[in-house]
């Protein structure tokens, strides 16, 4: 090994022990969470502090066509370098690779030196910062819910569940059957080895309702860390879905009638000095703190729907009785409702936002619920009376379309504020160029409704 690697964090050094390294992938999270960058020699990368990307990266679509975001009274679109340095603590493996290879996620810069301010981890450790000034650490726990399906190489159908070790489609309506996890052990065997290699602590992996939908829970932790980490899953979840001739998928509704994909996000905050939980008093009881940050996440989410659910498809989620919210009501240990309150004690009371889709860009995701509970802090807002009953009995209070959800975003100064002027600005023109090119898509539905009927 060269020096370098020594400082290597321990799983990445176990995984290179006795192996020469032979490569280094330097990543970066666009908009939509793909991971660019650049893929170079372990003896190039052993030499260089930084390497270059053009800023036109942020500016891209999910389909590869560009939003009118550069800022014009910076040179326009000029595709101008930013300076990407590694951050070695996440260094990991990418097992799957077919040499001794790692993964490195690196911070942009501009010339300046100054974090750019559309960069998804910037965002992120942007909002933690304003935690941190208050004198709060902010913890959290994300949910990770997919889909395993049969290889789709045609876009004009539709999706079906994969096949099983039994030889029949993986069936739906098996919520936390052991018998439907089996039916997926070849894929979950490698998720598990890649997931080790990689030195993440898995907290457990449950059978959805769906056919084929799977749940990995993460352990609590630094909001970035666990964005790296998810970032990092999807990736490896869809490579050990690919050694078993199937696709991962983390559309948030990728099946007809079948429950969407959420990223549930549990949320707790630490007084940094005391390391208490803020959301617990002294007798264990829950505190102001508790409520504002739950009437923050009721007061302002409206506002950030556009970018914990990204996509047109992302608002086929939010369907009764289909496990996803449609409203923000908020309750203790109701599944039901938008905002939960799960079973604890006092030092680990937390809150769980399932307004998240799994299409979600991890990093984005759980900035805007983090800036959503910050403005509730600060601006002391006071929730509703908590839910007791189904919450599918009320009626939606959340932005239905994206196309509602990107005005209302639009108009939200105060999480303008948090997240980032110059970011919420890239983040609406990306957005709306995606919507206005999906709007020139005539699907099936119209065609066969419409064509001989209207």
């Amino acid at each position: 090994m060269t020096d370098w690697t020594d400082a290597l964090p321990e799983p990445a050094r176990a995984f290179l022990e006795g192996r020469r390294l032979d490569e280094v992938e330097c990543v970066i999270a666009d908009l939509p969470g793909i991971a660019r960058g650049k893929a170079v020699p372990a003896s190039k990368f052993a030499r260089q502090d930084y390497f270059h990307l053009p800023d036109s990266i942020f500016f891209q679509t999910i389909t590869g066509d560009w939003g009118e975001a550069a800022d014009e009274d910076d040179g326009g679109f000029i595709e101008r370098d930013m300076i990407l340095r590694p951050d070695m603590s996440t260094a990991t493996a990418a097992p799957w690779t077919g040499d001794w290879t790692l993964q490195v996620i690196h911070d942009a810069y501009d010339r300046k030196n100054n974090p750019v301010p559309y960069a998804p981890r910037n965002v992120l450790k942007r909002v933690v910062e304003l935690y941190r000034k208050q004198g709060w650490e902010p913890v959290v726990a994300p949910e990770m819910e997919f889909y395993l399906t049969a290889r789709n190489l045609d876009p004009a159908k539709p999706i079906e569940p994969m096949m099983g070790r039994s030889g029949r489609p993986a069936a739906a309506r098996q919520a936390y059957s052991m018998t439907a996890v089996d039916e997926f052990g070849p894929v979950i065997d490698d998720i598990y080895d890649f997931a080790e290699a990689q030195g993440f602590e898995i907290d457990g992996i449950t059978q959805e309702g769906g056919a084929g939908q799977l749940e990995i829970n993460l352990r609590h932790g630094d909001p970035v860390k666990l964005a790296d980490e998810v970032f990092y899953f999807k990736r490896l979840i869809r490579e050990a879905a690919l050694r078993h001739d199937c696709f991962a998928t983390f559309m948030a509704k990728p099946i007809e009638n079948e429950p969407g994909s959420a990223m549930h996000i549990h949320h707790s905050i630490m007084d940094i000095e005391t390391g208490r939980n803020i959301f617990s008093g002294p007798q264990g009881g829950e505190t102001d703190a508790f409520f504002h940050f739950i009437g923050g996440l009721q007061t302002y989410t409206p506002a950030a729907i556009a970018v914990l659910a990204p996509y047109v498809n992302s608002y086929r989620r939010y369907v009764k009785e289909h496990a996803a919210p449609i409203n923000l009501a908020w309750g203790r240990d109701n599944r039901t409702t938008g905002i939960r309150i799960p079973l604890s004690g006092p030092a680990s009371r937390r809150v769980e936002n399932r307004l998240a889709g799994m299409d979600c860009n991890p990093y984005l995701g759980i900035a805007a619920s983090l800036a959503c509970g910050y403005l509730g802090l600060v601006n002391e807002k006071w929730p509703s009376k908590p839910l007791k009953k189904d919450a599918y009995e009320g009626e939606p209070d959340i932005p239905q379309v994206l196309g509602q959800a990107l005005q209302v975003f639009e108009e939200a100064e105060d999480l303008h504020q948090i997240l980032g002027e110059d970011f919420c600005r890239v983040y609406s023109i990306v957005k709306r160029a995606e919507y206005e090119e999906f709007l020139q898509v005539i699907s099936p539905w119209e065609r066969e409704h419409l064509l001989l009927n209207v």
